[in-house]
């Protein structure tokens, strides 16, 4: 059973064991609104804690039901029953409190909570808004100013903040069952504060509702879920409880079918198998509690301080001591860079640097778990390295290489024990991104695989297993992305227009500005390695840029003009004279902001139905999670994937062949045609 109930004297202890997270099932549910009932008939209680098992309290919905029509009691009705209990009940809090698990605490009379604990509403982040009174009961307890932060914004608060607020009524240091009991045993008798629903929100002043919306519309950008949750705390506060609770219901319901929703549990799916997949179940990771760098540039700094953020110590190696020195400096760049922006303390930042020493002799590293190479993007000198790292490194070291675009296979090559071998693709900043893509190699272990996934938790990031080939997953994507943008120029299109439909897709920022902030001399050195192997790279417009200099910001020109060192982009006479130049004699169209975005996000995702075809990604789920995370694809969309299945494959089809017979697009090929066919990509792999 998920409920247990036991007495300590005249407190009734309720303990809710639902694991892994306690989540609010219909069989919890039910339990819980029995013993609510069957505990304000029991003439011996006088009070109830209510308290979970294992490692969180209830950190919300039950996530098998998530999608199906929901089955009495529902979560509201045992709210209240908790709330409307003849006795007083005291929420004790440890773990997570979260979504419907915050709102039951909500119905209890009291809360308690360890130091450690959080509590939040987080549903916006699935396309929802609280559906079980947090809208309601959560301002009248801690006013409308910090629910509108904690409901539209969906983070969670610690305890301390939350005791601050006035969410919780003491932070626990102790035994959280023992003090929860004697807090018990304390209010009995005594005059009890009111039930939440029976309280009003206390006043706002003038204007509040329509400021809190501007600055809540401009957070949201396109997603509905965070106004429509701020609309419910407004009708909180204008209306009475009955009213406001018909209200948040007829709008969870709402939103629950809606396509963001779907888009946004789609996401957290994918993210849920994507940190321990299924075809490394049951295979153990190597422990990995020190590691080491090679390579204190931009990346190399980021991937250090990423291991720094999560607790192990790191070796830097470098080529010299100047350049030891320097990637020092870069890595205490980014913890300093974090305390300016009041992320960490400069204690904090103290710490990590603590924990980082550097050095130019690989012999540092005979006794590291993991070492990782992010020096420049050339095959011999990344080979070299691995041939030290090779002898001196003891054998069961994992050794990892960060490339973007080169072959791990080649790279690897002549390493002792090639089974401890894989790729990690880190995203730049590496210490933010938080996709690393996994590539293993034909000889790679599982084991290793596995460790590869291991830390990627550890890091905090989202790994997802990449096939070889040129840019892996995401960046092979992105060289389709990039040649679709000078398609659009060369046949009527701009900059600035391919880059405000972007941005109005939901991406945050367009392909040239992109291009533009990370430098085109990159891609052109890409293009160039493309050419040496006999491949044929599209960009004709970018090419001749790069020949004359215009490699963005940094040059102050590249697909706009930068004034004076600045950032802001002006449009180019000089990029307008090469398209003009380049296009002629092409047809020239016009485009408005939803053709752009086809132009740009189908032919993504034929070439992300050949990804699978080729095996390169082994889910759809994958390269949605690589485009998100990697590329700033927009969430609520669900990944190009899912948003070409929610759209029609079939309609997807049929627009690529348009556009392939206009010269604009490369047709549909095999892959898409034959999850077409199939309905979803899913199913013409299972085929």
């Amino acid at each position: 059973m998920p409920v247990v109930i036991a007495r300590e004297g005249r407190i009734a202890v309720v303990t809710i064991d639902n694991p892994p997270v306690n989540a609010l099932s219909q069989a919890l549910r039910q339990d819980l609104f029995d013993a609510a009932e069957s505990l304000d008939g029991d003439g011996d209680v006088d009070a109830v804690v209510l308290i979970c098992a294992g490692r969180t309290f209830i950190a919300g919905a039950d996530v098998n039901e998530f999608g199906k029509p929901p089955q009495p009691p529902h979560l509201p009705d045992v709210v209240s029953r908790v709330e409307r209990a003849a006795k007083p009940w005291i929420a004790a809090v440890h773990g997570s409190a979260l979504g419907g698990g915050l709102e039951v605490a909500l119905g209890c009379r009291f809360r308690v909570a360890t130091a450690s604990a959080s509590l939040g509403l987080p549903e916006v982040k699935l396309g929802l808004v609280p559906g079980a009174g947090g809208t309601v009961r959560l301002p009248r307890l801690v006013g409308a100013a910090a629910a509108v932060e904690m409901v539209t914004g969906g983070a969670p608060v610690d305890a301390r903040k939350a005791a601050a607020m006035g969410l919780v009524d003491h932070v626990v240091d102790g035994d959280l069952r023992s003090f929860a009991v004697e807090f018990a045993q304390d209010v009995v008798g005594k005059p009890l504060p009111r039930p939440i629903a029976d309280r009003a929100v206390a006043a706002v002043g003038d204007g509040f509702w329509e400021a809190a919306e501007k600055t809540v519309g401009a957070k949201a950008k396109r997603e509905i879920a965070p106004l429509r949750a701020l609309a419910c705390l407004r009708k909180a506060s204008e209306a009475s409880f009955d009213a406001a609770m018909a209200f948040e219901r007829e709008t969870f319901l709402e939103l629950r079918g809606s396509p963001q929703a779907a888009a946004l549990r789609h996401v957290f799916f994918a993210e849920r198998a994507a940190s321990r997949p299924a075809e490394l179940a049951g295979i153990a990771s190597r422990d990995i509690r020190s590691a080491a760098v090679i390579g204190g540039g931009t990346m190399g700094a980021g991937i250090a301080a990423a291991l720094r953020d999560a607790g192990l110590p790191v070796i830097l190696i470098e080529r010299d001591t100047a350049a030891v020195e320097r990637g020092l400096a870069n890595i205490r760049g980014i913890f300093d860079a974090a305390v300016k922006r009041g992320r960490l303390t400069a204690e904090a930042a103290a710490a990590r640097m603590a924990g980082v020493s550097g050095g130019d002799d690989y012999r540092l590293l005979a006794d590291t778990d993991l070492v990782i190479e992010a020096v420049f993007e050339d095959l011999a000198v990344k080979h070299a390295v691995f041939a030290t790292l090779s002898a001196v490194c003891r054998p069961n070291a994992v050794l990892a290489t960060n490339t973007s675009y080169l072959d791990p296979e080649r790279i690897g090559e002549g390493i002792a024990g090639p089974e401890r071998f894989l790729g990690l693709h880190f995203f730049s900043p590496a210490q933010v991104m938080k996709l690393l893509e996994i590539v293993p190699t034909a000889a790679t272990a599982p084991d290793v695989l596995a460790t590869g996934s291991a830390l990627a938790r550890l890091l905090g990031k989202i790994p997802v297993r990449a096939g070889i080939c040129d840019g892996f997953i995401g960046n092979r994507i992105l060289k389709v992305t990039r040649a679709q943008a000078e398609r659009l120029l060369l046949s009527g299109a701009t900059p600035a227009a391919v880059d405000a439909a972007m941005r109005a897709f939901g991406l945050p920022m367009g392909p040239f500005e992109a291009q533009d902030l990370g430098g085109l001399d990159i891609a052109a050195f890409q293009r160039q390695a493309a050419r040496a192997r006999g491949e044929t790279p599209f960009a004709p417009v970018a090419d001749r840029l790069c020949e004359m200099g215009r490699f963005g910001q940094k040059a102050g020109a590249g697909w706009y003009d930068y004034a004076d060192g600045g950032r802001t982009p002006s449009p180019s006479p000089v990029v307008e004279q090469v398209v003009a130049e380049l296009g002629d004699g092409k047809t020239r169209r016009h485009w408005d902001e939803a053709s752009i975005a086809d132009a740009i996000i189908l032919p993504v995702v034929n070439e992300g139905a050949a990804i699978l075809r080729d095996g390169v990604a082994l889910r759809p789920a994958d390269i949605d999670l690589v485009k998100i995370h990697g590329y700033g694809f927009p969430r609520w969309r669900g990944g190009p994937m899912h948003h070409a299945e929610q759209r029609g494959l079939q309609a997807v089809v049929e627009i690529l062949r348009q556009l392939a017979d206009e010269g604009l697009a490369d047709p549909p090929g095999q892959g898409l045609l034959q999850a077409a066919a199939a309905g979803d990509f899913s199913s013409a792999l299972a085929q």
